[in-house]
């Protein structure tokens, strides 16, 4: 392994699909970050709410503390929701995955449904989740999740943006496609490439392309609608199999549960023998 990159930026999303926290070192656990998608709103069905549907979810703010998760939101005072996973268990959707959210309660479960303008509820991730990534993916690493949508950690690559905001009308900033590690120092599109990532005790495999949704078309400030990189993504980045336009590696724990990486890290990467970008 060669040491030819170093970590640029580290974040959490802990409430599924609001604004991103950014960190200058991050915890890893079974599931992925600490704190990273381990609560979600739901409707009266159980299924989760994101920024597909619910734009407004990107004027959520959360704030991880001492003491719990805290929400603000324009127009309204702080949610402060206590840390431990507790609650009535409630049978809840993913995409296609049921799972099981705790109940945050009846105050929590008001605030939220202020925020987005409709009735919802705020569930946690139990302390001993049992979802995982698609095993024909992830293969025999176990791969654990909380609420995120498909694997624990999505990596993504400062000089592919880059590359793509050079073809759009207007650039965007890389929040827009919500990473949890993003890395300088590679060529634009490199991550195709990437089979393992090691970075001081923790190792990942990079096992699938992240296809994209509308969210990288949300304004993560505002909520609004923005500049939308699907069109100029589909030119040159249409995956068939996948179906879909691909921005971003998804990676599994392959060693590292417990530890921490900081920005400015090196990595270590290995490859695989597929040409960048293809």
């Amino acid at each position: 392994m060669a040491t030819i990159a170093s970590v640029a930026g580290l974040f959490v999303y802990p409430l599924k699909s609001a604004r991103a926290v950014a960190l200058e070192r991050a915890r890893v656990t079974a599931t992925g970050f600490q704190w990273d998608r381990q609560w979600m709103l739901i409707n009266a069905r159980g299924t989760f709410l994101s920024q597909r549907t619910h734009p407004q979810l990107a004027r959520v703010v959360p704030e991880i503390t001492a003491e719990g998760l805290t929400l603000h939101a324009p127009g309204q005072g702080e949610l402060r929701v206590p840390m431990a996973a507790d609650g009535e268990p409630l049978a809840v959707r993913v995409h296609r995955d049921p799972c099981v959210g705790l109940a945050q309660g009846r105050a929590a479960d008001e605030w939220v449904s202020r925020a987005v303008g409709e009735t919802v509820r705020l569930v946690r991730v139990p302390s001993h989740p049992l979802r995982r990534a698609n095993p024909a993916f992830a293969a025999t690493t176990p791969a654990l999740m909380g609420f995120a949508d498909g694997f624990p950690i999505l990596v993504c690559n400062e000089a592919s943006l880059g590359d793509l905001n050079a073809r759009m009308p207007q650039s965007i900033p890389m929040e827009r496609f919500r990473p949890n590690i993003v890395l300088r120092g590679l060529p634009a599109w490199a991550e195709d490439r990437i089979d393992t990532l090691t970075v001081g005790e923790l190792t990942l495999r990079l096992v699938k392309p992240c296809t994209r949704c509308t969210i990288p078309a949300v304004d993560q400030r505002t909520g609004l609608p923005s500049s939308d990189p699907a069109p100029v993504l589909r030119s040159f980045r249409f995956d068939r199999e996948l179906r879909g336009a691909t921005f971003g590696e998804n990676a599994v724990i392959a060693a590292g549960e417990g530890c921490e990486i900081a920005l400015d890290e090196a990595c270590a990467l290995t490859f695989d023998a597929r040409p960048c970008g293809s």
